[in-house]
């Protein structure tokens, strides 16, 4: 694979990483504030609590598909949750 032209660096790899954390506790914030737990939400939404856990932890980045279910039971656009 050429990987030239794609950056690496260490800086931009922190930054990305903070992504999913900054996402997982928007997510946490608009659950609580629909008084949803979290096995609620996931079963709503058709994942796994343990796995609704990690995106709040931002431990695993969720598909744009999850996402997707995610807004719809929240009940917010997707762009909200960024």
């Amino acid at each position: 694979m050429d990987y030239s032209g794609c950056s690496f660096d260490n800086d931009s790899m922190r930054k990305n990483a903070k992504l999913p954390k900054a996402l997982g506790k928007r997510l946490q914030r608009l659950r609580k504030g629909t008084n949803l737990t979290q096995e609620q939400l996931a079963e709503k939404v058709g994942i796994s609590r343990a796995y609704m856990g990690y995106i709040e932890q931002g431990r695993n980045t969720a598909s744009l598909e999850v996402l997707e279910k995610i807004a719809k039971v929240l009940k917010v656009k997707l762009s909200d949750l960024f």
